[in-house]
């Protein structure tokens, strides 16, 4: 299915991104839904597949973990099933994702799907991310309101939400309607009849992540090994204090490290094209040779990426799932990043260079790419 969203990006940029909700109505004209909630519940059977169910009923909320073997306790109202990532194990719920590389590649993360039955939602709460929120089939009544401090609660310890609020937005979605939310608007949705809905999440890094994660790489790679040094040592009255400089000495050293541009671009190109779900791997087996994935590139045959994957460029670098590539053809490795399926147009010259063909090679035995022949 080639989705077509009908959505004036710089407008929306401009007026919405990041800054108030809206609803946008038949985003997507005529719309399909991917899959059918029985494919679902069998995605959230399987072991590599984030998924979770939430129950209201009686006042009470209950939240249970996949995988599950099997649904025959639930009733006929007040329950969702979600499941994350839906995009990394399912091909046609994947391009769903396409519409969105409007936006950049590395700010996008996954798709949720989740089936509701009447009542079912997760409750007041907000999130710290951007999210389009598709309705698919059924209908669904989704509440947003103002960007203010709301005290937050949990009604179980795996469920986070947030008090009553008033409603900035209140609609009912109908099937190919678009609800976007930027991070710290509250919303909740439930739903009116079995419903499908399909969340783009965006991908928000916080500061404590982020420095963790620097922090790793450079143990990792053993930076930051020179000492402290003060060669000329300020006298004090009092050898207790710690001198104002000697603060700010200290922080510089540990801004040096950030400062480096190399490392860091290289730190932030691995961290970011790492996916924080699983992806549905399949290695070929036997593995291909070089000159058996330049004869079928040669003879028409196309390479698909994996759905999930993260290709990204950074400073000219390109980066495949937390891994930089090397290679001596700069345009063939700008050629993974950009597209999603490879051939002999798009490659060019760079299949006629052994080094890239070899890089290529990996990345298919890898399992990153395949043929869609296949």
């Amino acid at each position: 299915m080639d989705y077509q969203l009908d959505l004036n990006w710089p407008d929306f940029i401009q007026r919405y991104w990041q800054k108030r909700p809206v609803v946008l109505k038949r985003g997507f004209k005529n719309f399909v839904d991917p899959l059918s909630p029985d494919e679902l519940a069998g995605l959230a059977m399987e072991a590599e597949v984030d998924s979770r169910l939430v129950s209201h009923q009686q006042g009470k909320w209950q939240v249970s973990h996949g995988p599950f073997t099997h649904y025959d306790h639930l009733g006929e109202t007040n329950w969702s099933l979600l499941v994350q990532a839906v995009d990394h194990w399912h091909e046609p719920a994947a391009m769903l994702m396409r519409p969105f590389r409007m936006l950049p590649d590395w700010r996008i993360d996954d798709l949720m799907i989740s089936f509701s039955v009447p009542g079912g939602g997760v409750g007041p709460h907000l999130d710290q991310y951007d999210v389009f929120i598709i309705q698919g089939t059924g209908r669904r009544r989704w509440r947003v309101g103002e960007k203010i401090p709301l005290r937050q609660h949990c009604p179980h310890p795996d469920l986070l939400q947030v008090e009553p609020f008033d409603a900035i937005i209140d609609e009912e979605m109908e099937p190919g309607d678009i609800l976007y939310i930027p991070p710290g608007f509250p919303h909740e949705g439930y739903s009116l009849e079995n419903a499908l809905n399909y969340s783009v999440g965006f991908r928000a890094p916080s500061g404590r992540e982020l420095i963790s994660s620097f922090a790793d790489y450079i143990l990792q790679h053993e930076l930051g090994g020179e000492r402290y040094s003060d060669p000329q040592l300020v006298p004090r009255s009092q050898p207790a204090d710690i001198l104002p400089t000697e603060l700010e000495a200290v922080q510089q050293k540990m801004l040096a490290l950030i400062q480096q541009p190399a490392s860091f671009q290289q730190w932030f190109g691995e961290f970011i094209s790492q996916s924080r779900h699983e992806l549905d791997i399949a290695p070929p087996a036997p593995p291909y040779q070089p000159d058996e994935v330049y004869d079928a590139l040669a003879a028409g045959d196309s390479l698909t990426r994996l759905d999930g994957l993260r290709v990204l460029n950074l400073a000219g670098n390109v980066y495949v799932n937390g891994e930089r590539l090397r290679c001596d053809s700069e345009a063939g490795l700008q050629v993974l990043a950009q597209h999603l399926t490879l051939d002999k147009v798009n490659l060019g010259n760079a299949l006629d260079d052994p080094s890239f063909l070899a890089q290529l090679t990996a990345l298919v035995n890898g399992g990153y790419w395949f043929f869609s022949t296949q």
